[in-house]
């Protein structure tokens, strides 16, 4: 393979956004076992005045993740989320206005590799939406086991992530007057593995929770679809029943998460390493779906409101994929 290098006269600024999105992705895939080893090692070297006090802290917080987090302006204004925004760069797209009254879930679509939007949209204060969305606040919500990881969970929650969880979510959506919103991103770990260039698969047909969720709470629903999410990451191919797909597969059983096999391009040179591509995110946010509140959903309402919220889905992907360069013959397949 013929590495194509970087050239030196590179501007300051782009270096900087790729710094900044260097770390982030050794973050995401290296920090909770760096913050698990610091722990292990401080146990074997018996620093019990360190760790005894932080495990009897984590013991007495280890529900905050399920009761809206510890967000720090601080950490969500640091000056490396501003050059992470403007690497890809990403952007947010508000198509209709939101009743601040109301609390709102947005479910985001698709999943990509490393959910760059989601993350760069909700996670920081760099994005728009404050702008666009005044008097809402924002949770982004992931898999509960992150937050079981010490010291690395302190972290997570200084962004605004809290947990998936089913009591997570009432806590956001229970919050009287409204203003709040959590963003869950539907497909999963299991539409990562199908997150390739050009693929628009949403694992989305058996995801109810949170239409029922919606329901129990009254709160709107919201379609969001993150064009360019899929483009940043290329993976090394898994086809359906592959050796490498089912080992995959087996991993998301068993601990609730997996990890495509993904590349993209290196610090000094655009051939090969985990820095993604400089490409566009523009994260659309649709029109709010209004929900009454149900607080024992049927069967019925659930799968009639699940389907108002797939085709509410599709209807934004379609009116918006020519502009984000998506072919005329592209659409949504949901699995």
């Amino acid at each position: 393979m013929k590495i194509e290098f970087a050239p030196l006269n590179i501007p300051l600024a782009r270096r900087l956004q790729t710094a900044a999105v260097l770390q982030w992705v050794l973050s995401f895939l290296l920090l909770a076992q760096v913050c698990v080893g610091i722990i292990v090692i401080l146990i074997i070297y018996n620093y019990w005045f360190l760790y005894v006090p932080y495990l009897t802290w984590l013991y007495l917080d280890w529900q905050t993740p399920e009761q809206g987090g510890r967000r720090c302006n601080w950490v969500r204004s640091w000056t490396v989320w501003k050059h992470f925004i403007d690497y890809f760069p990403v952007h947010l797209i508000k198509t209709w206005d939101l009743d601040p009254s109301h609390n709102y879930i947005f479910g985001f679509h698709p999943h990509g590799v490393l959910v760059v939007g989601a993350f760069g949209n909700f996670c920081t204060n760099y994005s728009d939406f404050k702008k666009l969305f005044p008097g809402f606040t924002a949770y982004l919500h992931v898999l509960p086991v992150w937050f079981r990881c010490p010291l690395f969970r302190e972290y997570l929650m200084t962004g605004g992530t809290v947990s998936v969880s089913k009591k997570s979510l009432s806590h956001v959506l229970s919050k009287e007057g409204g203003g709040n919103i959590s963003v869950i991103v539907l497909g999963g770990a299991k539409e990562s593995l199908d997150a390739h260039p050009g693929k628009f698969t949403l694992f989305i047909q058996k995801r109810k929770g949170f239409v029922k969720t919606a329901l129990a709470h009254g709160a709107y629903l919201v379609p969001v679809f993150s064009f360019g999410e899929n483009e940043v990451y290329k993976q090394v191919s898994n086809p359906k029943g592959s050796w490498l797909r089912t080992m995959q597969e087996k991993m998301q059983k068993i601990v609730g998460f997996t990890l495509p096999l993904f590349h993209a391009r290196g610090i000094f040179q655009y051939s090969i390493g985990l820095v993604p591509y400089r490409k566009p995110i523009h994260t659309v946010v649709g029109r709010p779906i209004p929900v009454h509140q149900t607080p024992d959903p049927s069967p019925q309402q659930v799968e009639e409101l699940h389907q108002t919220y797939l085709e509410a889905l599709r209807q934004l992907f379609e009116e918006h994929k020519g502009k984000y360069g998506v072919p005329e013959h592209e659409t949504l397949i949901f699995k």
